[in-house]
């Protein structure tokens, strides 16, 4: 276990540095702790309408704060993705032991807890810290199936498709790893191997049903041409790495081709199955396969580790540009704790009085997008002297995240007889989009109100409008 050490205490010591970040949460942490603060009964409700795809994650941060009862909310929210990272950073460093030796495998875990994305989400009140270390250790339970003997083979492919279904069941993209395990997996164990896949496949079946039917919850998924290239300079990276890996030459330790048949596939496959369903359905965000962070750390410290065994010279290089890599990633580092480095990061309590504070008692207040309903959910307290005039159903009443709006013909008709409505948007001041509800809240404030001020406020603008010569 010494091989993990590194990996592991840096994982969670940068998981813990910064983790409140003034107090803000992500939009996508705001609903887990929507969620997650309702009742048993009220989740399933509210699971099947939205969000089943988070239903097992939201569970068990349920039970985590009713066991914690007052303690700070944001740390219970986040403290199990810290712990998450720990633990994929652990795995990673096993993996790379079993697969090219005890400091192969202690570089990986120290490279895979300093990559950008992984300090990320060890710091965020969602399901893909975990889903990450399960997939990580199901991967080194593959290993140990495929190499165990006879007798102890069934319970080593139990424990590998117990470990990847429990991955699927907190996020079904999960199973994408499956396309890396696929061509993982040596000849001799195939069978085996596929009565496994074939298990979890059949388990999760049900929640796919359920999270088609809703999948308008990615209906916001579109190709992002800068987020593609970087993945797939990312990939090209580990396949530099594993080319230099299982390269012979004069004066190199010898090739780690175990390590590369391992970590290269799952790198690259569960990225190239999402990105070749673009054409069909955008479906690729780096953070539904942050997993595959796990095969790049595998070979760069693999590379690493074998430019430490060869001539004087190629420790030299691995040494200056591990340094190199370290220095250049620190200023992305402390940005990454920065409140307002996520768009949409915001506190909300202080997002709430904003709200307050630019109304007045009787005023109405819209939400464009309506999402931004739940900065205020958390304190509802705060703005109940304020009119939400476009919700038609509450988020409890609805068994939804933000509450069901009216039509936008009837949204139209109540905004049009308001004398002043504090309007909650995106920091950039909001958009229209393609849902026909948030087209007709812009196309009535730009037309009947004009600006009167806009109330101080990290996350969501808070701007008041009224009608023209009523803004005193």
């Amino acid at each position: 276990m010494s091989t993990a050490v590194p990996g592991t205490v840096l994982a969670l010591g940068l998981g813990l540095w910064g983790i409140r970040r003034d107090g803000t949460l992500w939009l996508d942490e705001m609903a887990t702790y929507e969620a997650s603060r309702r009742g048993i009964g009220e989740l399933w409700l509210t699971l099947g309408n939205v969000d089943a795809v988070h239903g097992l994650y939201y569970l068990l941060i349920h039970v985590l704060f009713a066991i914690t009862g007052d303690a700070d909310p944001l740390l219970v929210l986040r403290i199990p993705s810290v712990l998450a990272m720990g633990a994929a950073a652990a795995g990673v460093a096993m993996l790379g032991r079993r697969l090219a030796g005890a400091r192969a495998g202690a570089l990986a875990g120290v490279v895979f807890a300093l990559v950008p994305s992984v300090q990320r989400f060890a710091q965020e009140g969602r399901s893909y810290a975990v889903v990450c270390a399960l997939v990580v250790w199901a991967t080194c339970a593959l290993v140990d199936a495929a190499a165990a003997p006879g007798g102890r083979t069934r319970r080593a492919w139990f424990r590998y498709g117990s470990l990847l279904l429990a991955a699927c069941l907190l996020h079904e993209f999960a199973v994408f790893a499956l396309a890396g395990h696929a061509l993982t997996v040596p000849r001799a164990a195939r069978r085996q191997w596929i009565a496994a896949a074939a298990a979890v496949c059949t388990a999760l079946a049900p929640l796919v049903v359920v999270s088609r039917r809703q999948q308008a919850q990615v209906a916001w998924l579109r190709f992002d041409s800068g987020m593609y290239a970087q993945t797939l300079l990312v990939c090209l990276l580990g396949a530099i790495c594993a080319a230099l890996l299982i390269r012979r030459a004069d004066g190199w330790a010898e090739p780690s081709t175990g390590l590369v048949r391992a970590a290269l596939p799952l790198l690259v496959a569960p990225i190239a199955v999402l990105m070749l369903l673009t054409p069909f359905k955008p479906l690729f965000v780096d953070r539904y396969v942050l997993y595959c962070w796990c095969g790049l750390a595998l070979l760069v410290g693999g590379l690493i580790d074998r430019l430490l065994g060869g001539r004087r010279w190629h420790a030299a290089v691995a040494v200056v540009a591990a340094a190199a890599a370290v220095a250049a990633l620190f200023p992305q580092a402390r940005h990454l704790r920065d409140p307002a480095h996520r768009s949409g990061n915001a506190d909300a309590a202080a997002t709430a009085r904003a709200v307050r504070e630019a109304g007045r008692p009787g005023d109405a207040v819209v939400y464009l997008p309506r999402h931004h309903r739940g900065w205020v959910l958390p304190t509802p307290g705060t703005v109940a002297g304020l009119r939400d005039i476009a919700l038609d159903s509450g988020p409890d009443a609805s068994h939804t995240l933000y509450g069901v709006e009216a039509s936008a013909r009837v949204i139209r008709d109540r905004m049009a007889v308001e004398p002043r409505i504090v309007f909650v948007t995106d920091p950039s001041g909001g958009a229209a989009g393609s849902d026909d509800r948030e087209a007709a809240k812009l196309s009535v404030i730009k037309s009947h109100f004009e600006k009167c001020r806009t109330v101080p406020n990290r996350g969501p603008r808070v701007t008041l409008y009224a009608r023209r010569g009523q803004c005193g």
